[in-house]
Parts: C-alpha cells; structure tokens; sequence
C-alpha cells in the first residue's frame, strides 16, 4: 500500500533548469526576452504560447538551457485542469524549477499537478518512475502540498487494487494502518456483532459473502470542531440478487471509492493536524449473491428505528451508509460528510468529472465553491429537493430504497440518506472515482473527488 511520503518536490537547487510557464497572452513579450538562438528556435517551430506539451530550450554547446510550456488562451486554460503536469513526464531527468508570472493559485496548481503526475499504480506491474524532479515554488506551502499529493496518491491505490486482495478485510488493514500512523483510535465492529451493536442494514447487505461485513470507527484529536466522515465502503457489488450484467460489474472494485476518499481526507487532515476532532466511520461489504442473501421486497429495520422496503438489492450503498449516518448523527457533530459512489444519475447529469454534493447549508455551499475553485478539484451542488420526498415513501415502509420512475435519481438517494443524518451541518458527495482517460495528473484509473475542495473549505466552513 502507499508510503504516505512518496510524492515529494526535489531538494533545493540553485542549479535546477528552468521550466518557463506562459500565457498566450504574454508569449509575444516572452519570445522578446529571450536570447537570439532561442528566440529563433522557437519562431522556427511556430511556438506563440498555445496549449502544449514543453519545448526544449537550447543552450551552449548543445545542452539543455531550460524549456518553456504554454498555457493557451483564457479558454483553454479554464478548459483544462493541471495542464504544466505534462511536462513532469515529457522533460529529460534532472531538476527543474518553474518560471513564469504566475498567480498563486497557478503556482500552487502547477505544482500539485507535477507531484501527482509522479503517481504510478505499480503493485502488479512496474511502474516507470518520472525521472523530472521539481524544486517547491517559492511562496507555496510545500508540505501541504506534499501531503494533498500524498493522501491523494493512497485513495488512488486503495481504489485500483482489485477487489481480490481489496475485502472488508484488507479495507480494514488500511483504515487501522491509518489510525496507527496518526495514533488514532479505532474500533472494528464485525459479523454478527453488527446486530449485537444495531447495524442491521450493514449486516443484511454484506451477509451474503464469505467476507463478514463490517463497520470501521477511528477517532482522533482531543480538541476544536467535531468532524465525521462516513465513505461507502463496498469493496465489490455484485448487485445482489438484482444482479449487474457483466459489463456493469466491469468497474466495481471502485464502488468503494467513498471509503477511499475520507481515508484520504484523514490522512489530510490528520498529516496537516488540522485544530478538528475527527471521526471517520466506514461501513465496509461485499455485496454478493448467495441463500442468505438480502431479497427484493425484504423489509429491514434500521439503526434509526425507520423500515425501509428493499425495491433494489443494487441500491445497497445507501443502506449501509443509513446505518453509519445513524450512528454518527447521535452525537451532532458539528459537520457531517458523506461521500460515496452512489448513482449512475449523478454521472448522467453531470459526467465523470463532476461530482455533485448536497446540503442545506449555504455558507457550506459557499465555501465549498469557493475551495473547489482554487483548488481545482470541481463539485458542483444539487438541491436536496424537498418536492421529491414523496417519491421515496413507499406506503408499507417508512423509506423505498429504490423508487421507481428512472428521474432524479442522485436527488431521490440524497433525500434518503438525508433522514438519517440528523439535524446539523450535513453535506454529501455522489462521486464516481474513477478516470476516464489518461489527464494531466490523473491517469486513468481511481481517482479521489471533493477530498481537496473540502480540505481547503473546512478552515471556513469550521471557523479554525
């Protein structure tokens, strides 16, 4: 699993290369301030500051002097996130240095792209390791940096890893090594313990695999906010009894991603010592098919006291984070968070790319936005829309946990996990975790969503 201090800037050094990044804007005055054999190296490659991959500068007697990146227009640039990322693959070995009349947003996105762009899933296969070294960018917090990259880097892993060697138990293992670099407390709360403990819904969902089900607790810091995370943790989801085709079951080793970005979230919060009391809870399953396994029409009672009818053993996430919520809820904390795969409506609404997340509380909203923005990690917020209640009240049961109809799915989950999460701050993310196609510092595969944006608004969202 990962070394939470793999993805690192290079040391300081005064020799590093220069690596020159310009607007289109500015590339006209950059070609004026460069000496005449560079100036006509670049004229001669037609080079005026579009959007690219880097071009070598020359230097005396053929060495390397530098490189220089374009950075496109104001559109190409809102079009595209991390861009200066490519360049940590394309430059030779060496240490570099950025260059450029950056703001500090670009500053620190051009950095924390470099690092993530070092990222390599190499468990199974070897991994060829960036050779291109950046020197931190004076006036970024590099440390900071370096522990987003990190806890960035370990959600990756934990979704990437096949669900074979990535269980209840080996989420487990990951959730505890978490706690023990912190000095965290944690519990595990297993089988039928979970029914001794009122976890119905957890025990109904994961009964049905040879992996006991199982609910993971960490708490850590003694002092300011309470905090709690909950994240979706089914490890694969077979759809139950409502079984998924093959090709739906494809990419659900990543139905676990939630759990994986509030472990990364921990890590980022507890790495930084943010002045918080944390507590992360994560409901981890197998969602598989056998005798005992949860049926439609089955009607179970949850940790709250609320029935819900079970229209969909496919809209299992739900359940079990109902449970988790439940718990978490007993205590008010002062911000709730749950963040899970949860609808395919979320990604027919707004893509792959665009995790959208719900609460009623404007000033989160606001924060949240404003976080997101700078630091380039995109949610965009949905209503919880209060018209749509109706729709997951079955008439047998206090709660459907699949109403039928195929609209305003994501809307209709959020509402129902809306029941359970009590009367506070409450925010939840519909993530996809998963990247399409290979992008500047996010190459195809697991990817954490809305961890960075709320990192960054829990300061305003907090008062710390």
């Amino acid at each position: 699993m990962t070394d939470p201090r793999r993805l690192a800037f290079a040391p300081a050094d005064p020799a590093a290369l220069p690596l020159h990044l310009v607007r289109q804007e500015d590339a006209a005055a950059f070609l004026d301030s460069r000496p005449a054999a560079q100036r006509g190296w670049l004229e001669a490659q037609g080079w005026k500051g579009a959007a690219g991959d880097p071009v070598l500068l020359p230097g005396d007697a053929g060495a390397v002097a530098g490189a220089v990146m374009g950075l496109g227009d104001a559109m190409a640039r809102a079009r595209s996130r991390f861009a200066a990322a490519r360049a940590a693959a394309r430059l030779p070995a060496g240490t570099w240095a950025l260059h450029g009349e950056l703001s500090p947003q670009e500053r620190d996105e051009a950095a924390l792209g470099w690092l993530l762009a070092g990222y390599r899933f190499d468990r199974y296969r070897p991994g060829k390791a960036t050779a291109a070294g950046l020197v931190a960018p004076e006036g970024c917090d590099a440390a900071r940096l370096e522990i987003v990259a990190n806890a960035e880097a370990l959600t990756r892993d934990l979704i990437n890893t096949p669900a074979a060697d990535m269980g209840p138990a080996e989420l487990e293992a990951a959730f505890l090594a978490l706690a023990a670099r912190h000095d965290a407390a944690a519990e595990v709360i297993a089988g039928a313990d979970l029914l001794e403990r009122n976890f119905p819904m957890i025990h109904a969902v994961g009964r049905a695999s040879p992996r006991a089900p199982r609910l993971l607790d960490l708490r850590w810091g003694d002092s300011g906010p309470t905090v709690t995370l909950v994240g979706k943790g089914v490890c694969f989801d077979t759809g139950g009894l409502d079984l998924k085709p093959s090709a739906g079951m494809l990419l659900m080793k990543k139905d676990m991603g939630g759990a994986a970005t509030v472990i990364g979230l921990a890590e980022m919060i507890m790495a930084a010592k943010l002045p918080v009391r944390l507590r992360v809870l994560v409901p981890a399953v197998e969602n598989a098919v056998a005798g005992n396994a949860l049926r439609p029409r089955d009607i179970l009672t949850s940790r709250k006291g609320l029935t819900v009818e079970v229209n969909n053993t496919d809209a299992e996430g739900r359940l079990i984070l109902a449970d988790a919520l439940a718990l978490a809820a007993e205590e008010a904390p002062d911000l709730l968070v749950s963040m899970a795969t949860l609808t395919g409506a979320a990604r027919v609404a707004l893509g792959a790319d665009l995790p959208p997340y719900y609460t009623d509380d404007a000033g989160l909203a606001q924060a949240l936005d404003h976080a997101a923005h700078q630091v380039r990690d995109p949610v965009w917020r949905m209503p919880f829309w209060d018209a749509y209640e109706p729709q997951i009240e079955p008439g047998i049961a206090d709660l459907d946990n699949a109403p039928g109809g195929g609209m305003a799915g994501s809307i209709t989950a959020a509402l129902f996990l809306r029941r359970f999460a009590g009367a506070g701050r409450y925010v939840h993310f519909d993530l996809y975790c998963h990247q399409i196609a290979d992008a500047p510092a996010r190459p195809k595969g697991g990817v954490g969503q809305g961890a960075r944006a709320l990192f960054a608004a829990l300061p305003a969202m907090l008062g710390v």
